[in-house]
């Protein structure tokens, strides 16, 4: 994440989940030392819509764009109720909503989206605005989760592996620990499961606990070279036998924030149904931060 004073931009739809984003990113900007910019734009097209469920997204379109003051100004007044020292500013686009923050985004230091979570179906048949700004944006995403409405000192939980994304997401999830003083748990998956199409033979002699013992070895390596840029963050490290997703949510319950990497662009890797991000943002209790 840029260490400027580039917004913390958060996108509403005039839902009270929305809203509740706008006070959590709200809360965040303060912390982070940044003003807050609050984004209202028209809702994201579908595809492979219906003739009737074409005439809902251009009732619910119109709908948005009649009421996108009334919508912005309880927003404002909800974040600045509970901080009244923050710089706020707004923009109403009558464009669709991915398009608008993956704008906003190359000037923001992180975008944060509310509504509501991400179905497998609707992710297929209908599109996600989350889905659409995590994968284009240049910026981490936080998809808003849950109910807490202020970021705490509880654990950042990060998934961890060899990508490059993942190194981002490490070094957004430790910015972000050490500024709001929380600690970190880095959390790598790992699977005893070698696909059949591999052709590879896993001989029964293996030494399934030196294995994970030497993927903790490493991840404790990689996170603690990271870290040290970071002292004051207490940082400790998982190795799970589990899907990435699996794994992540098992640290879920007492987690203020996950945050994951995401590796590409392209249409496909964003409607995957198992994949690790498109899980996160179905199950997940806790808000969910994509980085790329």
């Amino acid at each position: 994440m840029s260490t400027s004073t580039a917004p913390v931009v958060v996108g509403i739809d005039g839902s009270d989940s929305a809203v509740n984003a706008a006070r959590w990113a709200g809360a965040l900007a303060e912390k982070l030392g940044a003003p807050l910019h609050i984004l209202h734009a028209l809702p994201t097209l579908g595809r492979n819509l219906t003739e009737s469920a074409g005439a809902m997204v251009a009732a619910m379109m119109t709908y948005q764009q009649d009421c996108a003051e009334i919508f912005l100004k309880a927003a404002v007044d909800s974040v600045a109720a509970e901080r009244p020292g923050l710089a706020i500013t707004t923009s109403s686009l009558n464009e669709p909503a991915d398009q608008a923050l993956i704008e906003a985004g190359k000037q923001a230091r992180l975008v944060v989206l509310g509504g509501k979570a991400v179905t497998p179906t609707a992710a297929l048949l209908v599109g996600s605005t989350s889905l659409s700004v995590a994968r284009h944006a240049e910026c981490p995403v936080v998809a808003y989760r849950g109910e807490h409405l202020e970021p705490g000192d509880g654990p950042i939980v990060v998934g961890i592996d060899d990508s490059p994304a993942a190194e981002h997401a490490l070094a957004a999830a430790l910015e972000l620990a050490d500024k709001l003083g929380a600690p970190l748990r880095a959390v790598r998956s790992m699977s005893l499961h070698v696909p059949a199409e591999t052709g590879v033979t896993v001989p029964f002699v293996i030494d399934w606990e030196g294995v994970e013992a030497a993927e903790l070895v490493a991840l404790t390596e990689t996170v603690d070279k990271a870290a040290s840029a970071h002292p004051n963050v207490e940082a400790k490290c998982y190795v799970e036998v589990a899907s990435p997703a699996k794994a992540l949510m098992k640290h879920a319950g007492d987690a203020q924030l996950l945050v994951v990497g995401t590796r590409g662009r392209n249409a496909l890797a964003g409607v995957l149904l198992g994949s690790t991000s498109l899980n996160l943002l179905h199950h997940s209790p806790v808000p969910v931060m994509i980085c790329r």
